[in-house]
């Protein structure tokens, strides 16, 4: 007998819900953890308050993925400079493993007793309208989940999550792209429920528009925008991507036609052998090109080379070649822009499109331009009111394009540096990798998570 969501919901719920003795775990951890923050706190001479924030104060965590985050409230009066160099002082006294990232301004991220832990500096505000940081926001979304969530919602916003996990899209990390925790929480109060949530999604288009009180509030170019029950002026969901957008609807589509475990905990993919992907990809062109990884947290990295495929795959459209496909690859050493153009090889000449007959500044200028051009094959001529001229293109070869003005692109700032002198342009053997079989596998696999 083929179970009922509900069904499958309860097994869910039973999975990533956490124990009490769990949470008395983590509230004993938490507790040591404030001890020693406070006792580093005193050595400052300011009077800084501090308050644990997230899903672990929200008691809405998933018993397997569970991140301490606890904030550092200090004095509006106290300089950012100060605030900064203080609230690093303490996270690097305290934590292991630590790593410098940076929202608004830096923080330490880290480990405190076998859990994942940021300690987070940040102005002390009453109201979003006094912030002086982005991040000074993050208690009063704290406080609103803990003063408006019902007690048996947190179930229906753990689901929700593990949900958003199972299909790729939970978090909203640069890296992701997807939903925030906070997000989760607000779009089940505004749904009431998992269930009625997967219902409304189904009927979202794009540009959607949410709020928890219905109101006038800006209007944000985005996929999806959930106004902030605590500021009207900021859109909760501005990191969610177009994909990650689409996906969700589909899988809420799905999942309501045929409701499975998978959706929540999907089958792990299993990388295709390399004889394989030769075989799917065999009557396909791909040409790539690698460069070293930036050592930057992934928050700043994936923007990069985000705007690395959009900016090569521009240049290559810019001088004739037809790209199907843009795409990227990170692994340890390496990043890997991974083209598949129409054809590698275009033909020598291009029909040059020029101004109406009618624009006569313009139509001069065009005559002027290449008239006498050495790259003109067939000299200018009139076409319906229209002119035209027949050139020899600069680069017939895409690999030649690449490998003559990839170097001279804007990529990334760290990406710019001194990584572009060491950036190779590869063809598919170089493609066709151990370290990339992961990508190839999930490139090619056309199957969805839920279905594997």
């Amino acid at each position: 007998m083929i179970p009922s969501s509900e069904q499958i919901e309860t097994i869910v719920a039973k999975k990533i819900t956490p124990t009490l003795e769990e949470k008395k775990q983590i509230e004993d951890i938490i507790k040591s953890l404030k001890k020693q923050v406070m006792s580093e706190i005193k050595k400052t001479n300011i009077p800084i308050t501090i308050e644990l924030v997230g899903s672990i104060a929200k008691d809405t965590f998933i018993r397997i993925s569970v991140d301490i985050d606890l904030f550092l409230l200090f004095p509006p009066t106290v300089p950012r400079e100060t605030l900064e160099k203080e609230g690093l002082f303490i996270g690097r006294a305290i934590l292991e493993e630590q790593e410098e990232c940076f929202a608004e301004h830096p923080y330490v991220r880290g480990m405190f007793k076998g859990y994942k832990t940021e300690l987070v500096p940040c102005y002390k505000i009453e109201t979003a309208s006094q912030k002086l940081s982005a991040v000074d926001r993050t208690p009063l979304h704290t406080q609103y989940i803990k003063a408006h969530l019902k007690e048996s919602q947190k179930k229906d916003v753990r689901l929700f999550k593990q949900f958003l996990k199972g299909i790729g899209c939970y978090g909203a990390e640069a890296e992701i792209e997807g939903f925030s925790g906070y997000l989760c929480e607000i779009m089940i109060l505004k749904y009431g429920t998992f269930q009625q949530l997967i219902e409304q999604v189904q009927q979202w288009k794009y540009g959607m528009k949410l709020a928890i009180e219905e109101g006038v509030y800006p209007d944000f170019n985005n996929p999806l925008s959930f106004i902030d029950p605590v500021d009207s002026e900021r859109n909760v969901a501005s990191a969610v991507s177009n994909e990650k957008f689409n996906l969700l609807i589909q899988a809420c589509q799905e999942y309501k036609k045929n409701p499975r475990l998978t959706f929540f905990f999907p089958n792990e993919l299993q990388p295709w052998s390399v004889q394989e992907i030769k075989k799917e990809i065999r009557t396909k062109d791909y040409i790539g090109v690698r460069f070293p990884k930036p050592e930057i947290i992934p928050e700043n990295l994936y923007p990069q080379i985000r705007k690395a495929v959009r900016v090569i795959r521009e240049l290559c459209e810019q001088y004739g070649f037809t790209v199907v496909n843009a795409t990227f690859a990170v692994e340890k050493k390496n990043v890997y822009i991974i083209l598949q153009p129409k054809a590698r090889i275009i033909s020598k000449t291009v029909l040059h499109t020029g101004p109406p007959v009618a624009l006569k500044k313009n139509a001069d200028e065009f005559l002027k331009k290449w008239l006498d051009n050495p790259r003109t094959i067939k000299k200018p001529y009139e076409e319906d009111k229209r002119l035209y001229v027949e050139i020899e293109r600069e680069f017939t070869d895409i690999r030649q394009l690449l490998e003559d003005q990839v170097r001279r692109l804007s990529l990334g700032k760290n990406i710019d540096l001194d990584i572009l002198k060491d950036l190779t342009v590869v063809d598919i053997d170089d493609l066709l990798i151990e370290d990339l079989r992961l990508f190839w596998t999930s490139y090619l696999d056309q199957r969805m998570s839920w279905e594997r």
